[in-house]
């Protein structure tokens, strides 16, 4: 039984040699523990390594949470209708979390307002610029004029093309020239209460898609800046409003009639602009006592004049007459372009024969009114 365990020995004892020493039980544990340990610590180091991504997932989610619903940002603002003056008030309050626009990673945002349809400029406004930032507070009023009980039926600031629409317009300014457009929102008018001040908190969308090779009536919008348009056709608004009041003095024995300002007139000249003047004819009177005219402004389509004129009439007569009113467009050189008009009087219809017959009726009592303008035949002006 001895010589068989002799050999095996001298095996084992070499082999304790090649790994270093030990004895013959523990090169067996040894080995164990190499791979067992390889078992254990895997599956916790690879919940650790899903677990941090999800958390730095997590903490990106809730950075983005409340200013990325849309990666364009949203917009903070405010809506008054005030009918007794007739103007539409939008107060922008500030955005949040807008789309990155420059190198720097920020923005230079300014907002655009459209009143819609109409000529794009005689209804366009704008807030100052804000630079380098993404999360600008304006708290900037810009007002419409002339907007009336049925404009606010009819008018829009929604996405849509015939009705009519106010859109919100926010926009990169680029130094270059090529300012750019983020986003937009609309809303719409006739869900405004009269003298009642409404909030918004819009997400932004880049809501109309230009379709290409084609014209089109709906709104577009274009991501290198340009306004939004709309072909107007046959739009009753495209010439624009006057405001204008009327007075008999009894004092002074005749009528005194007020060109306050215009709103939205067509754009008659090629820059997109106009040079209005408007021009008084108490009909059927002729002579330079039965005409007058307001003084020119330059390269507007949305002119206060705030001018006013006296006739010389007895109150009785007052009701042969019609006052025609017409807005010019002044050239140099050659002759003026017309814009638009209205006549007042006994024979007017609506809103006109209203106006002309409260004058009457109420003397020494200033009546302001707004009035539609009209593409009507006329002579060429003087």
């Amino acid at each position: 039984a001895s010589p068989p365990l002799g050999p095996p020995e001298p095996a084992h004892a070499a082999a304790r040699e090649e790994r270093g020493g030990g004895s013959a039980v523990p090169p067996p544990r040894e080995e164990r523990p190499a791979w067992q340990p390889p078992t254990f610590q895997q599956p916790p180091a690879a919940p650790q390594r899903q677990q941090q991504p999800r958390e730095e997932e997590e903490e990106d989610a809730n950075s983005y949470d409340s200013d990325e619903g849309t990666t364009l940002g949203a917009l903070e603002f405010s809506l008054l209708y005030d009918q007794d003056n007739s103007s539409l008030h939008c107060t922008l309050i500030k955005a949040k979390g807008l789309k990155p626009m420059d190198s720097n990673g920020l923005a230079d945002p300014y907002v655009k307002l459209h009143l819609l349809p109409g000529a794009s400029k005689s209804n366009k406004l704008r807030t100052k610029t804000l630079r380098n930032t993404r999360n600008p507070v304006w708290n900037e009023t810009l007002v419409y004029h002339g907007i009336t009980d049925e404009d606010m039926q009819r008018k829009t600031l929604r996405q849509g093309g015939s009705s009519q629409a106010w859109q919100i317009s926010v926009c990169d300014e680029d130094k270059f020239g090529h300012n750019e457009f983020i986003g937009e929102t609309r809303v719409s008018l006739k869900k405004l209460k009269a003298n009642q001040k409404k909030n918004f908190n819009i997400c932004l969308e880049r809501v109309i898609a230009v379709r290409r090779g084609e014209k089109t009536t709906t709104l577009k919008a274009s991501s290198r800046g340009s306004l939004p348009q709309v072909d107007r056709g046959g739009d009753v608004e495209e010439r624009g409003k006057i405001l204008v009041s009327l007075m008999y003095s009894t004092q002074q024995g005749g009528l005194i009639v007020g060109i306050v300002r215009c709103v939205h007139l067509a754009a008659m000249d090629a820059n997109g602009y106009s040079d209005p003047f408007v021009k008084l004819w108490l009909k059927p009177d002729m002579g330079k006592k039965a005409k007058h005219k307001t003084q020119i402004k330059k390269k507007t389509l949305n002119p206060e004049f705030n001018e006013e004129f006296f006739y010389d009439i007895k109150h009785s007569d007052l009701a042969k007459k019609s006052l025609d009113i017409s807005v010019w467009d002044y050239d140099i050189g050659k002759s003026n372009d017309y814009i638009g008009g209205c006549q007042l009087g006994i024979t007017a219809k609506g809103e006109r024969l209203k106006h002309w017959y409260e004058c009457l009726k109420n003397k020494d009592k200033k009546i302001e009114r707004w009035h539609t303008l009209q593409n009507e035949n006329h002579v060429a002006s003087d």
